[in-house]
């Protein structure tokens, strides 16, 4: 069980306990916050705590962790996750398609259980798993960070908050694109379809990208897609809405997307993160790493080449 003290500053007088170390603690979340608290492992003085207790500045508060509580178990067989890095509170792996992020209680494991078995410790929120900053749809690969601790969680959204994380997509879509162009539209779910996302709507979330051509192709293009916010299938969603649907695209791209020979190679939609950089929330500077192409993705991409 590892000891934290933390000293209350003067400017803090009146503050909730609680709210005081959600605040001041990065990753920690007020309701962890208030478990700890219940359970006696935040202590003044020596005496636990209430959630509710005023602080008056000065004081020492004492918090300590218990070892995180192991995650429901259940069978981790899946495919190899390749770490592209790892340090004390972050770890990066290069996801395959085909695995969702995290648990739905599907046959397959998630990506989550399946680091959490192979690739320990983890704490956080008390559990022994890592924790999800950002994520990649079922079907696209590439680059995924995750937290090894609550302050990684915190560090890492804060980032994500900053825009200091620089998130880097290779496409196949269909038609050919300008040579460069940035797309920003309102962004929602489809009224019509529940399962969808669209720019059709009205709504105060917006959705930007830009992207650049990396290669002309025979009836379609290698794109780079910048993103500038992280919304649910946006990539997928704005090169579709601007003519430009991703390859085998079943829920965005008109049906010549999927009857498309180079479609029936890749299998799902030709969507891959290709290069992650943000800022090491253990040892500072930038990580920066990049995940090879993988085998379908070359399949298609060989195809359209011939």
């Amino acid at each position: 069980m590892s000891l934290q003290k933390i000293s209350v500053p003067r400017e803090a007088a009146g503050e909730r306990l609680d709210k005081f170390l959600s605040a001041h603690l990065p990753g920690l979340s007020l309701e962890r916050a208030r478990v700890l608290i219940e359970q006696g492992h935040v202590r003044i003085r020596g005496k636990k705590c209430q959630n509710s207790r005023k602080l008056w500045g000065g004081e020492e508060i004492e918090l300590s962790r218990p070892p995180p509580r192991a995650p429901p178990r259940r069978s981790v067989e899946g495919p190899e996750l390749p770490v592209l890095h790892d340090e004390a509170s972050l770890i990066i792996v290069n996801k395959p398609a085909g695995l969702v992020v995290e648990p739905q209680g599907g046959s397959v494991p998630s990506v989550v259980e399946l680091v959490a078995a192979r690739m320990p410790p983890f704490d956080v929120e008390g559990v022994a798993q890592p924790g999800v900053v950002h994520r990649l749809d079922r079907e696209t690969s590439g680059c995924l960070a995750l937290a090894r601790t609550d302050e990684g969680v915190g560090a890492l959204e804060r980032a994500f908050q900053e825009k200091r994380v620089d998130k880097r997509y290779w496409a196949l879509v269909l038609g050919e694109t300008p040579e460069r162009d940035r797309l920003e539209a309102p962004y929602g779910r489809d009224p019509k379809d529940p399962r969808r996302f669209t720019t059709k709507v009205r709504s105060a979330r917006r959705a930007a990208l830009s992207y650049e051509v990396r290669e002309r192709l025979k009836g379609a293009t290698l794109v780079e897609v910048e993103l500038e916010t992280g919304r649910t299938h946006q990539i997928r969603v704005q090169m579709a809405e601007a003519g430009y649907p991703v390859l085998a695209d079943s829920l965005y791209g008109p049906e010549e997307t999927r009857l498309h020979p180079a479609a029936k190679e890749i299998g799902r939609h030709a969507l891959h993160a290709v290069r992650l950089s943000l800022p090491s929330p253990a040892a500072g500077g930038v990580v920066r790493v990049e995940a090879p192409l993988p085998e379908d993705f070359l399949r298609a991409l060989a195809l359209l080449r011939a």
